[in-house]
């Protein structure tokens, strides 16, 4: 009798890039199909069915996209320090404002 060694099928590195690219399409038409299917059924009037389709929608697009959100959520806290200047800038303005209209106000009433 003769035995015969069983090897073990390697993947080249061209099989392994085609198999991720393949599965990175599979979940952007996942997304892209859950997406469609949301806007469906809120148009249908279905909202609480509509809001769970795209919110997992939105999930695939975030595994799919993974770079793009990592580089959001790093810039996230830079937004927020901006739109609380802004905000510290307008409540400043309005206070002013204020103060203007309640000085017109006493001269006005005298």
């Amino acid at each position: 009798m003769v035995v015969v060694p069983l090897s073990k099928a390697t993947r080249s590195a061209s099989e392994t890039r085609a198999s991720t690219a393949d599965s990175r399409r599979w979940v952007r038409m996942a997304a892209a199909g859950t997406l469609v299917a949301s806007g469906v059924l809120l148009l249908a009037g279905k909202r609480r069915a509509g809001l769970v389709t795209a919110l997992s929608g939105a999930a695939l697009v975030m595994i799919d996209q993974r770079e793009v959100v990592s580089k959001w959520w790093n810039a996230l806290p830079g937004y927020i320090g901006a739109m609380q200047n802004v905000l510290g800038r307008a409540q400043t303005v309005v206070e002013n404002i204020s103060g203007q209209g309640e000085k017109l106000h006493r001269v006005l009433s005298k």
